[in-house]
């Protein structure tokens, strides 16, 4: 195991993250930021708190459960269902931001998309992950990355947070 991202790092990353984020968008008055549970969904909740420092308002924050929507239902042991909570005003319109902690495949990200189908529809849709580790099956591609992390299909990321895990770390399992 090695370490890819420590906590200093993953905190610049977000932080970096945050500012890129504003940058494209021209600032924050349109944007709504929706997390993927579990770690997405905290990861968006500090990328929103760090752009509100940044721009002295708060920037709304949401997260959308996609379990039903997966592909891989069959192929996984059942998970618990988690709340998706969308900002009072709804995505209509909006800049939405969607946030994850790692982009493999990118068959996470299509079934967000599906799941975003039931929520509303937003004038655009932006990705930002903390780790892109490669290997897509789908054409999807982030907007915003924290770290990009070439990794052998035999590895794995873990991504390991406070408000989950107790400690702020990427780490890479298996060999390369």
């Amino acid at each position: 195991m090695s370490v890819a991202l420590s906590a200093q790092d993953m905190s610049r990353a977000l932080t970096r993250i945050s500012h890129e984020i504003l940058e494209k968008n021209h600032g924050s008055t349109n944007l709504v930021l929706l997390g993927i549970p579990t770690r997405g969904a905290h990861l968006a909740s500090r990328i929103s708190t760090i752009m509100s420092g940044i721009e002295g308002r708060e920037i709304p924050v949401g997260t959308l459960d996609i379990t039903l929507y997966r592909d891989d239902l069959r192929l996984r042991p059942p998970r618990t269902i988690m709340a998706t909570s969308i900002p009072a005003f709804g995505v209509e319109g909006r800049d939405l931001i969607l946030i994850d902690d790692v982009l493999f495949s990118g068959r996470t990200i299509r079934a967000a998309l599906d799941a975003l189908g039931e929520v509303g529809r937003p004038a655009s849709v932006q990705l930002a992950v903390l780790i892109d580790r490669g290997h897509r099956q789908l054409p999807i591609r982030a907007d915003f990355v924290g770290k990009n992390l070439p990794t052998s299909r035999e590895q794995t990321v873990k991504v390991q947070i406070e408000e989950v895990d107790g400690t702020d770390e990427v780490t890479i399992e298996g060999q390369g």
